[in-house]
């Protein structure tokens, strides 16, 4: 059944009301018709509902509430993940695999190697483009949320955000000792609702004074390993073995 995300003042007594490019994905693209049943997201509160359609318009389609869904995908680990900002299209990449694996949010981070320099006129767009990205992926995946694709932010900024989490990981080529396996296991079991922050370079990797100023703030640096990653690989890596090892 296909699944489509609202804000919560599109949802008024027990009718739903979706607007905008869902409307054409609904009557053009699926092609469904009054009285065939969708599933509808309140995006602010990641509650599910089943619905039935009652009207579509050119620019509206009206939705009936008939229960309300109890299941839950999203996980008690929320994981945000800090991506230095890479070439082409590989920030696209990143975010949809990572959604589908249960990213909470992500946040753009300008680093020194970064080759990719972006303005404010042009990050915004960026940003519209990767949250539509996310939200796509959200709906594919049956997620109850649609991932925060945040504004760029640089590295004083980050470091900044650091005592807002539980644990931040920093994963750094040079790192040949501490393991990302160490850090999770020294994790205890009984831990819920974690709010853990992790952080990758981009293509050129990130410079030892970002890594210091990072430490310095209570950051945990790893290894991922004897092989470097990719930096639209190393996400996905961290981010399912962080749901393997912590998810219950």
């Amino acid at each position: 059944m296909s699944k489509f995300f609202v804000a919560s003042k599109q949802i008024h007594d027990e009718e739903i009301y979706i607007k905008d490019d869902d409307v054409n994905h609904i009557a053009n693209v699926l092609r469904l018709k009054k009285d065939d049943k969708i599933l509808v997201c309140d995006k602010d509160v990641g509650v599910t509902y089943q619905t039935e359609i009652t009207q579509i318009s050119k620019n509206m389609v009206v939705c009936k509430i008939l229960n309300k869904i109890q299941e839950n995908t999203e996980s008690k680990i929320k994981v945000s993940i800090f991506q230095g900002l890479p070439k082409a299209d590989k920030m696209e990449y990143i975010i949809q695999k990572t959604t589908e694996i249960g990213v909470k949010s992500i946040i753009p981070v300008e680093m020194k190697r970064c080759v990719v320099k972006l303005d404010e006129k042009d990050g915004k767009k960026k940003i519209q483009r990767w949250q539509k990205i996310a939200e796509v992926a959200a709906k594919q995946s049956g997620r109850d949320i649609i991932p925060d694709i945040q504004d760029i932010i640089n590295i004083d900024e980050l470091t900044n955000m650091i005592n807002q989490f539980d644990l931040v990981i920093v994963a750094y080529e040079e790192e040949k000792n501490v393991t990302l396996k160490q850090i999770l296991k020294n994790i205890p079991s009984s831990s819920k609702n974690l709010e853990i922050g992790i952080v990758i370079g981009p293509e050129g990797g990130i410079e030892n004074q970002e890594i210091e100023k990072l430490k310095s703030k209570g950051a945990k640096i790893i290894t991922l390993g004897s092989r470097i990653l990719r930096t639209e690989t190393a996400p996905i890596v961290m981010l399912s073995n962080i749901m393997y090892e912590l998810e219950t």
